[in-house]
Order: structure tokens, then sequence, then C-alpha cells
């Protein structure tokens, strides 16, 4: 039975109540002499006696609808309340009605409102949290990890590979050999001893990169590269200028550097490498030359993973990355950001 139905019913009942002791109160103070009156006297055409109650019956059922239907209204208020808290949305009091009891119930649901959302927003924060937390253990994981590999490498399979190409060194400039196939066998594992150590040392590169940790993009490159020169026979040259950049650019220009020279190292077969960091008309250019054996740049970018890292990480800070590689005359890596100032700095 819905609401209206039942303040019908009420209203019904009501008028009915209030009718029966009205006319027993008149009938009690005015003694009627002759009750055909009641039936003989009309009102608007109608016998008194069914007027009377018609028009009691009429208004408490029309009382009824009516109050039936303004507690709908209010239930439905309440129910859309309930319903957009249990949505999550904010709620609108202007759509209440301003009775006492409705501005009550309303000011109870925002306070439920608000306290629901103030827990969503602990609990994501919470999570977001969790997340990062589980994310640095991770990676700190992984880092310590590829370290410890890093130093078993270099102290093992490294290592033994440097005694390698020491004792074949030896034996090539002692041992004389009359056979030409004897000779080029022992070129061709000197040769291939010495490719293994470079890509010994790209892998380990790889595992165990530089940190810019409290260095500039500039000392970093350095550090690099005065250890990467101590380990390879190739000549290096390097310009680094001087000038101020943001974290973020100087981590993705140290990251395209690293990928850039550990593919140097294991594909190129330079004999020189030359890496330039230059600021020049509002942009910061880095450049990376070798004179090794190049390859097919298109054919590279469509399957090599380092190299569509590298441009990633040049798009990622507003730049733009181009490689040109000539076969057996080099290759020239480039990458220029936009020097971004401050406004501060534009004013000056």
């Amino acid at each position: 039975m819905s609401i209206v139905q039942r303040q019908i019913i009420w209203g019904t009942v009501l008028s009915l109540v209030v009718f029966i002791l009205i006319t027993a109160s008149f009938i009690t103070v005015f003694h009627l002499n002759n009750w055909e009156e009641l039936w003989n006297r009309e009102l608007m055409d109608i016998p008194f006696i069914f007027f009377v109650p018609s028009v009691s019956l009429a208004i408490g059922i029309i009382f009824g609808f009516g109050s039936g239907l303004y507690w709908r209204k209010q239930l439905h208020s309440i129910d859309h309340l309930l319903h957009e808290i249990e949505e999550g949305r904010t709620l609108d009091v202007k759509e209440i009605s301003a009775t006492n009891d409705m501005k009550s119930i309303a000011n109870r649901a925002l306070k439920i409102s608000k306290q629901i959302t103030d827990q969503a927003m602990l609990s994501q924060k919470l999570a977001n949290e969790k997340a990062e937390d589980q994310e640095n253990r991770i990676q700190e994981i992984i880092s310590q990890e590829r370290n410890r590999l890093a130093r078993e490498l270099h102290d093992s399979v490294s290592q033994q590979l440097f005694a390698a190409s020491m004792l074949m060194s030896a034996i090539n400039e002692t041992v004389t050999l009359n056979s030409e196939r004897e000779k080029k066998q022992l070129g061709m594992v000197e040769s291939m001893i010495h490719q293994s150590q470079l890509e010994m040392r790209a892998l380990l590169l790889h595992l165990r990169p530089a940190a810019l940790k409290g260095k500039t993009l500039q000392e970093g490159i350095e550090e690099l590269l005065i250890e990467l020169q101590q380990k390879v026979t190739m000549k290096i040259n390097w310009k680094v200028e001087e000038f101020p950049l943001d974290k973020g650019v100087e981590d993705h220009l140290f990251r395209i550097l690293q990928e850039s020279v550990s593919n140097t190292l294991r594909h190129s077969k330079s004999t020189q490498l030359e890496v330039r960091l230059i600021q020049r008309d509002g942009l910061i250019i880095l450049r990376v030359v070798d004179d090794g054996v190049g390859f097919d740049a298109e054919e590279a970018k469509a399957g090599s993973y380092g190299m569509q890292n590298m441009y990633e990480r040049a798009v990622e800070i507003g730049g733009t990355f181009k490689i040109v590689s000539v076969k057996n005359k080099g290759t020239r890596l480039e990458v220029k950001v936009p020097m971004m100032m401050e406004k501060g700095e534009e004013n000056d």
C-alpha cells in the first residue's frame, strides 16, 4: 500500500469520526422531535442526512490525498539524498523542502556525506602511499640485484675475458706461425674476445648505470666518460658546457647518453667517440658521434627497443631525436630540447 492510499484511508476514517462526534453532540444538545425532518430537508437538492456525511467524506478524501502527495514528495527527497550519498555525489540541499524536520535530515545527510568523502579520500591516499612505497621497494630491490649481478660479472667473466685477451696478445707476439690459416684463426679468436669485452662493458653499463644523485648532468657525463675511457681502447673526446637544467631533463638526457654509448660499444666497432652537450639559440643539444661501421637507421628505428626508448625519452621532455648513420662511416645522434626559462629570467 502506497503512502497516498494510506493517507486517503486515514483521512476518510478521521472525517467519519469527526462527523459522528459532531452529529452526536448536535443531537444531544438540540433534541429532534421529528427525525423525518433530516430526510425531508434538502441542501443543494440532496437530503440533509446524506449531504453532511458525503461532504465530510469528500473532505477527508481530499485531505488524505493532499497529505499523501506531500509526504510522498518528502520521502522521495530523502530517498534522493540517500541515493546521492550512495553514489558518492555532492548533495544539493536546495532541493529539500524548507521545513525544519527536513532541514535537520538534510544537515545530517550532509555530515554523513562529508564523512564518507573524507574516508574515501583517506583510503585513496593510503592506497597511493602504499603503492608508491611498494614501487620504491621494488625499484630498490631491482637496483640492488642489478648491482650484485654487475659486480659478479665484473669480478668473474670480465676478468676472465681480460686475461684471455692478454694471453691471446702474448701468443700472437711470441709464437711464430708458418701457416697463414693459423694466423687468421688466432686473429679471429682475439677479435672475438675483444668484441666480447666490449659487449660485457656495455652490459655492465646497463646493469649498473651511474646515478645523478647529488650531481649535475655535466658532472655525471664527465664521470661516466672518464670511467669508460679507462676501460676501452677507443679515443673519447667530450665537450660539456655548464648551464642549469631541470632535474627531469637532466635524468632523461643522461639515460639517452647511456643508451647511445652502450650501443656504440656493442655494435659500432668504432675507434673514436665524441660527445657534446652545448646550449645554442635557446636549445639544449646533446650530440654523440662515432666513426664505426654504421647501420640502416630506418630499420633500426623499427626493430630496436633501445632506439625507441631514446626517442620516447626525448619526446617526454619536449625535444626532438635525430639519428644519421652511414655504413662504414659512422653514426651521429642528436637530441635537441628547448631551454625553458623562468618568468624572472625572461624579464631580465
